[in-house]
């Protein structure tokens, strides 16, 4: 059968090259998406998108320039088209729903130079019902060898001047507030961004398999209104992609939703990625986490060695104890290492010494004794030679002591000086990493990294990453509004996993008078807290995904209200199925998570109190559950009284609606528990 299934294909394929017509379209298999393909009188390559008739992207152009070789973006003719359906469901170790469904429609449109070196260029469209993705794909062929990109032309031009949540575009990091503009003032952006159209209409730009490549930003072409063209980030000498044929490119990706929530519920961007290549994952396990961290930020310890050091035999231990009272998998210690006395010098850590005062092997020992996995801390302050030297030697040692979780740090500028953390010679360097890792059996939390394209399907020991303006910042400067943990669902969370680090309780940090600025004003110091309420806080842990969830406060400030800690302890990081209920960007989220029989809803708002309406439709019919609910006090915002709230229970059954009152800066965290 399988015999007869390849002959069918290579007819195709042979028929396709002796009468392919210039203008070719693909369908979603619902058939209201459509991708229309052509070249013009020019050859230029070109592609458009509608959705139902109203159109998505318009026309826009491919291609690319090449350094030292002419460009590669006209003079095309269409030689060949090879179409395919794919509809399978496939199961995640891990993720927001274990059971995925994988439906598309392929199309592989075959170009080739008309005259002169005759190169050719596959582009490879795959149409979902809720999006599309494309890339290019280099064949092996005798006038392309070795070559490097210099600009890639991909087009993106939307129709019309749509609302757009966006951060400005950097090579080096994404820990900005987001925008919310028209996209006339989007000029130059980080991906994902989204859009929402005047037919309300709700539309995603990213990428998917970011792999041996460049990082992609979009810039606005100041000759073609409302398009962007995407604009890689360089090697050190301008260089954007060193590469040879055959070879492909990231997929270029424009999720779709009528809803914002759509966009959330969307498998678009793992589904792109190649399936698992490790083949046991019975290590990979989702967990929440506590540990060493919090203090530093708020200025009441230290990294380094010293009076004030936070990392200490001692100080682990009562982490790991309360995790193990509190069913909390793991405990991550920053500090734990030397080095922190040279920050920002070549060769500060190796990665495998303890700072004086920090016992590794006692406080390994002692983690295992009691059932508690302890995560490692490497910061590498961008040192990439150093750390690649030192990184066999660190992983054998955290393999040999029973560790197999790790996270990691790239603060600062990247040495080699003048490689950026977005170019193709970073993005090569995280992969290593996760390969590495993969062999000793370590799990991966990347902090300050390259964004997340799905490659979490392919290599499911990469768990979660930072790439966002944090929990963190709130420890030491004007701190993140309450809108922006409602933006990022629909905008970075859209590529994968988000380490924010929430669940603060102590907001206004009156449980830590002594604080000591270490990278800001004294004043800004005193001045910072997080804006939320306590509840938003626990609320957050459901909407923010991570298998690697961090309930980020100090152990002292959970051990003071542990009525409210019981909705983590109870919670989970392993998640069966996920979806978002209801939600708008920058104004409030509410999602619903599955664990067993169990359900947990995450409900927050921004400055504006609400009330919103929710169908319980996802609980199992038949069932009456007990629905053990975490509110804001009456009166309660989070300007006045954050940490006031109340706990709540009612029974309920999935053919009711439950109304959830989301105070000012505040929300709902609700447990449901299906009684016998």
């Amino acid at each position: 059968m399988m015999r007869l299934k390849l002959s069918v294909l290579l007819i195709l394929t042979i028929l396709s090259f002796s009468c392919t017509p210039n203008y070719l379209v693909v369908t979603s298999p619902d058939e209201k998406l459509a991708v229309e393909v052509s070249t013009n009188s020019d050859g230029e390559a070109w592609y458009q998108v509608t959705w139902a008739g109203e159109p998505i992207i318009k026309k826009s152009y491919l291609g690319f320039e090449l350094k030292d070789q002419p460009a590669l973006d006209k003079n095309f003719k269409i030689v060949g088209e090879l179409r395919t359906t794919f509809n399978e469901t496939w199961q995640q170790p891990w993720g927001e729903n274990k059971t995925v469904k994988d439906h598309h429609s392929e199309l592989r449109v075959k170009l080739q130079e008309k005259d002169g070196l005759e190169r050719r260029l596959d582009v490879v469209f795959r149409v979902f019902d809720d999006g599309v993705g494309f890339r290019y794909e280099f064949p092996e062929q005798k006038n392309l060898n070795d070559f490097v990109i210099i600009n890639e032309k991909t087009q993106f031009q939307l129709s019309g001047n749509h609302d757009t949540w966006w951060i400005w575009a950097d090579y080096d990091t994404y820990e900005k507030l987001y925008n919310h503009t028209n996209v006339d003032s989007a000029s130059w952006v980080a991906t994902p961004v989204t859009f929402k159209t005047k037919e309300n209409y709700y539309i995603s730009l990213h990428e998917a398999a970011l792999t041996d490549y460049a990082g992609m930003t979009l810039k606005l072409d100041e000759k073609q209104k409302y398009t962007y063209e995407s604009v890689l980030v360089p090697w050190a000498n301008g260089d954007k992609v060193r590469t040879s044929a055959p070879s492909v490119t990231p997929w270029r990706t424009i999720q779709v939703g009528r809803q914002a929530q759509d966009l959330v519920n969307s498998n678009l961007i793992i589904n792109l990625n190649e399936p698992n290549k490790i083949e046991d994952t019975s290590w990979i396990k989702p967990m929440q986490y506590l540990g060493i961290w919090w203090e530093f930020h708020i200025g009441t310890k230290e990294w380094k060695e010293g009076p004030r050091q936070g990392a200490t035999t001692e100080a682990a231990k009562k982490y790991i104890d309360f995790a193990a009272n509190h069913n909390i998998g793991g405990v991550v210690v920053e500090g734990w290492n030397s080095g922190w006395d040279k920050w920002g010098q070549k060769d500060a850590f190796d990665h495998i010494t303890p700072a004086k005062g920090y016992d590794l092997n006692e406080v390994a020992k002692y983690a295992k004794d009691n059932g508690v996995a302890l995560i490692m801390h490497n910061e590498t302050g961008g040192d990439i030679p150093s750390y690649e030297k030192y990184m066999d030697e660190a992983f054998n040692l955290y393999e040999d002591l029973g560790i197999n979780a790790l996270k990691t740090g790239y603060a600062g500028g990247i040495f080699p000086r003048g490689e950026h953390h977005h170019g193709q010679f970073m993005v090569n360097h995280y992969r290593r990493v996760v390969e590495k890792a993969a062999k000793h059996k370590i799990m991966l939390d990347a902090h300050e990294p390259i964004k997340p394209t799905g490659i979490r399907r392919t290599w499911p020991n990469m768990m979660t990453r930072e790439g966002v303006r944090g929990m963190e910042w709130n420890g030491w400067s004007d701190g993140n509004p309450p809108k922006h943990t409602l933006i990022l669902p629909f905008t970075r969370m859209l590529g994968g996993p988000i380490d924010y680090t929430p669940g603060i309780f102590d907001v206004k940090y009156e449980n830590s008078p002594n604080r000591v600025a270490w990278n800001t004003t004294a004043e800004i110091m005193n001045e910072a807290r997080v804006h939320t309420t306590l509840v938003k806080q626990m609320a957050l842990s459901i909407i923010l995904y991570s298998p690697l969830q961090m309930a980020a406060d100090l152990v002292e400030n959970y051990e003071k209200d542990l009525a409210a800690f019981k909705f983590l302890e109870t919670s989970t990081a392993d998640w069966d199925e996920s979806k978002m209920l209801s939600g708008q960007i920058g104004e409030y989220a509410i999602t619903a998570r599955r664990a067993g029989d169990e359900w947990f809803i995450g409900a927050a708002t921004d400055e504006t109190g609400r009330a919103v309406s929710v169908s319980l439709d996802f609980l199992e019919p038949n069932k009456l559950y007990k629905a053990t609910i975490y509110t804001d006090a009456q009166g309660t915002t989070y300007l006045n009284n954050p940490k006031k709230y109340e706990i709540l229970e009612k029974n309920v059954t999935s053919e009711e609606a439950l109304l959830i009152q989301m105070n000012s800066g505040g929300g709902q965290a609700i447990h449901f528990k299906q009684l016998q």
